[in-house]
């Protein structure tokens, strides 16, 4: 075993596991950053990866051999090829300090994987006063019911060909949010349901793909979802009938809970939080 978890564990201000992003509270256990450590050799995905439902090889691995694993602070680095490549540093430790040395190591390593993109990731508590990045909020689908939300939402596959034949451009104009790598995942019939909601025969807003898969600890999750509404069609309540109709399939489909990542202080963190999700803590990146 490389990791000592009485060394990792008081490190570990947020639920964040290198490679595979936040995980449940439960499942975060020496084992699953092990199995990190492990498919770094093969490039295979983890059966319980998120990213193994848009097929191929898992982009991003560990860097195994230049993981820095102290007890005060664990440095675990990580290389992606895709594009222009990029490095990341993922820094666990309490003190502030840490990331001066962190910044230090990625900028070595990019420079020794000839990398052109740079970066620190660091988890922060949910108790920090002035967070800045990602939130990390969980969804429990087992304490409450979710009802079924009032409002026009359906399955992409429902509305008439003439308005489905108004997502391309829905997507397209959506792309910063994923929604035009989703509508090719889409085609390439690659994803579950997608859930819509339409303004005058026209796509107006979307969530998906709608999937249920189960976690390192075999815990049914419902897997993270690309979500936008136009601009202009903002501030009628869409986005929340989405958010609600999405949760409420996730429930009535078997899944215990939701990760959700939203950023600090827009939409969609705003919205998560009035719907009362419980905050886990926050993930910060500096690029380099």
């Amino acid at each position: 075993m490389f990791f000592r978890w009485d060394w990792l564990r008081p490190q570990l201000t947020a639920p964040i596991v290198p490679t595979l992003g936040p995980v449940h509270p439960d499942a975060l256990t020496v084992g699953i950053f092990e199995d990190t450590l492990r498919a770094a050799d093969t490039g295979d995905f983890l059966p319980y990866d998120k990213d193994q439902r848009w097929g191929g090889k898992k982009d991003e691995k560990v860097l195994r051999e230049d993981v820095i694993h102290q007890p005060e602070h664990t440095f675990i680095p990580t290389l992606a090829r895709r594009g222009r490549g990029t490095v990341k540093v993922f820094a666990y430790g309490l003190r502030d300090s840490i990331i001066n040395e962190a910044t230090e190591l990625a900028t070595k390593l990019a420079a020794v994987h000839d990398v052109a993109d740079a970066r620190v990731v660091r988890p922060l508590g949910p108790e920090t006063a002035h967070p800045r990045g990602t939130r990390i909020q969980l969804k429990d689908f087992t304490t409450s019911p979710c009802p079924t939300p009032d409002g026009p939402v359906r399955p992409i596959t429902d509305w008439p060909t003439a308005v489905k034949n108004t997502f391309a451009p829905f997507a397209e104009t959506t792309a910063a949010d994923g929604l035009a790598f989703l509508h090719t995942q889409m085609q390439a019939s690659r994803c579950g349901p997608v859930l819509t909601t339409a303004i005058e025969d026209r796509i107006v807003g979307a969530i998906g793909p709608m999937e249920v898969r189960v976690d390192a600890i075999g815990r049914p999750q419902l897997m993270p979802q690309y979500f936008a509404v136009l601009p202009e069609a903002r501030g009628q309540g869409l986005g929340r009938v989405l958010w609600r109709a999405a949760m409420h399939w996730g429930q009535s489909h078997g899944a215990a809970y939701q990760l959700l990542q939203t950023e600090v202080g827009g939409p969609s963190d705003r919205l998560c939080r009035s719907e009362g999700l419980a905050s886990l803590g926050f993930s910060h990146m500096t690029r380099i």
